[in-house]
């Protein structure tokens, strides 16, 4: 099956540190790229630490001529400087914002002018119109830092209300997850496009981290699997496209509005997730 018109992919990508962090990335877009993607989006580290190096990346994107869309998280930003930052995205042509409220750095007392990210989507709105589409973070597992599944409901539903155009979720192995949040947001009368987040998966121990942080839940079985595969990286990257694959299929057999991919700014294990999908034009 081929993605519908209505069911776009998208690509996440980090800030490289070194300039040849930068030459791989450019590689790494080029080859997403053939895919026609809606847009590639950046990340924007823990209290802004990588505000530069998000600007940096996102216009080297639009340079290739594809559509970028910048993370912006609020803690630790004031409204000046939030400010800033969309004027001189606007100035350059970018249309679509990630907005979150973003990790608090370890440490880091004054959390600034925002706290929650309904607040810097309001913000955003309030400055700029409709000028941007501003897309949200979705939590079907919960987030982390919830008191409670129906409290996230809520932050969730407030961040809509604020105005946001669409949502990318958290990533997840777990379809019912999915499912189930969607008919949350129905119950609620929260209706906008929710796009799954989907994690290739390459490397076992780091996918235990990251889920571990994040609230992402790794069903048993693909653990068992994974430890099983012990330093068989090939066997993993394999296990790991066809395990994903079938999730991306199950979504988008279900309506799911697109497929948003944390590439980890490598090219080749969402490019083996779309060729199972049909999708691969490269």
């Amino acid at each position: 099956m081929a993605l519908e018109s209505n069911q776009p992919i998208s690509f996440e990508f980090f800030p490289p540190k070194t300039e040849e962090g930068r030459e791989k990335l450019l590689g790494v877009s080029q080859k997403l790229g053939q895919l026609d993607p809606a847009y590639f989006s950046v990340t924007f580290g823990a209290g802004g630490s990588t505000q530069q190096g998000t600007i940096d990346t996102v216009l080297d994107i639009k340079k290739q001529g594809f559509s970028a869309a910048p993370h912006l998280s609020c803690v630790g930003s004031t409204k000046e400087n939030i400010r800033e930052i969309l004027t001189n995205y606007k100035n350059n042509g970018i249309d679509r914002i990630v907005a979150l409220r973003g990790d608090i750095p370890s440490g880091m007392l004054d959390v600034g002018e925002f706290r929650y990210a309904n607040e810097l989507v309001a913000f955003i709105r309030q400055e700029t119109g409709d000028h941007f589409h501003i897309e949200v973070a979705a939590y079907p597992e919960t987030h982390p830092q919830a008191a409670n599944a129906q409290v996230d409901m809520l932050n969730f539903k407030q961040k809509v209300e604020a105005g946001a155009d669409s949502a990318i979720t958290q990533y997840f192995f777990n379809f019912e997850a999915y499912i189930r949040f969607i008919e949350d947001c129905d119950k609620m009368g929260v209706h906008l496009p929710i796009v799954p987040g989907i994690m290739p998966i390459t490397n076992y121990s780091q996918l235990a981290r990251f889920s571990d942080m994040c609230g992402a839940e790794i069903p048993r079985w693909i653990r068992q699997r994974l430890i099983g595969f012990a330093d068989d990286r090939e066997s993993i990257k394999a296990f790991g496209a066809d395990v994903v694959s079938e999730l991306c299929q199950s979504l988008l057999d279900y309506g799911a509005p697109g497929l948003h991919f944390y590439s980890m700014n490598q090219a080749e294990a969402s490019l083996a997730i779309c060729r199972n999908l049909g999708v691969d034009k490269a």
